[in-house]
């Protein structure tokens, strides 16, 4: 394990956060502290780490998991700074409260690369890079799909259903910031209700459930994540109500995972808007960037797309590895 950032490097390294490996030979060591495993996209976020950062590959992997408790990751990062690792990676759970943690790795000399979600920093030479899904742009090409549909069924008026993940997480602000916006634009739209649902299939349920008692006058569930659709769904199936491409409320889920694409050919979700979790080769190529002196892009978005239940094909979910 390298003990610590060399005195021979230069400055100009040590200010945007550059690593260097001295012995070709010795594993890189990778602290990773994850938000938890509350989805089947984090799990396999989390799959595709471990299995890049493997010693096969030239690596150990200190994995953390936080239980989607903040404090958790602070104390995971403390504890890989005291191990002198060689870079730490940190899927943030949510936006605020990183600025002193992330000085206290700086102040080690160690590289901190964001993955998925971003940190809110005052200082943003706080962190190397980070790579991740533009979750702006995924909120606003589901509400574009959205504003295509009605306008193909001759419909102006909806009253939506808004199931939010971990508030306060990057993917939670910018999809509903997308969902928001398109609303404020469309003044025929309503949003009925919003709840938080920690990207969870239970609290989807939960919430779904509870609010249908009350009032089943909605006409689009626009869930950000394919678990909280999951349970919404059962909530519906529940409270005797149709869904998706023949039925009465439009179903928006984000992530795309092979469960959601399935039941997406199968018309039971209108539109499933991907965002990419096998991330451990994209922070694998950015680590080698930095142990060969580079320095990578400040931040990097994954190409993404989305799937329409009227085109999707069986093909789409064979080619999906997770």
């Amino acid at each position: 394990m390298k003990k610590a950032i060399a005195f021979l490097i230069s400055a100009a390294l040590l200010l945007c956060g550059c690593a260097f490996h001295a012995d070709e030979d010795e594993l890189i060591v990778v602290g990773f502290s994850q938000v938890g495993s509350e989805s089947s996209w984090r799990i396999a976020n989390t799959r595709s780490m471990t299995e890049t950062f493997s010693e096969q590959n030239g690596f150990e992997l200190i994995y953390d998991d936080a239980k989607n408790k903040q404090q958790n990751q602070y104390d995971a990062i403390r504890e890989f700074i005291q191990q002198e690792v060689d870079y730490i990676v940190l899927a943030p759970i949510t936006e605020t409260g990183w600025d002193g943690i992330l000085t206290e790795a700086k102040n080690a000399g160690i590289p901190v690369i964001i993955v998925d979600r971003s940190v809110s920093v005052a200082d943003d030479s706080l962190y190397t890079c980070k790579v991740g899904s533009d979750f702006l742009e995924e909120g606003a090409k589901a509400a574009r799909w959205l504003e295509s549909e009605l306008e193909s069924r001759g419909k102006k008026d909806v009253r939506i259903l808004h199931l939010q993940g971990t508030r306060g997480s990057t993917s939670q602000l910018m999809r509903t910031k997308g969902l928001e916006t398109a609303v404020a634009a469309n003044p025929d739209w309503e949003i009925a209700a919003q709840f938080e649902c920690d990207y969870t299939e239970a609290m989807g349920y939960e919430v779904t459930r509870d609010y249908l008692e009350k009032d089943k006058n909605i006409n689009v569930i626009f869930s950000e994540n394919d678990n909280m659709s999951f349970g919404a769904m059962r909530a519906m199936d529940e409270a005797g109500i149709t869904y998706g491409k023949d039925g009465d409320v439009i179903v928006i889920s984000f992530d795309a995972v092979r469960s959601a694409l399935t039941e997406c050919l199968k018309g039971n979700i209108n539109l499933c808007v991907e965002c990419n979790p096998l991330h451990g080769p994209r922070v694998r190529s950015l680590i080698e960037q930095l142990e060969n002196g580079e320095l990578p892009q400040k931040q990097s978005f994954v190409e993404e797309t989305v799937f329409d239940c009227s085109t999707i094909k069986q093909e789409d979910i064979e080619n999906r590895a997770y």
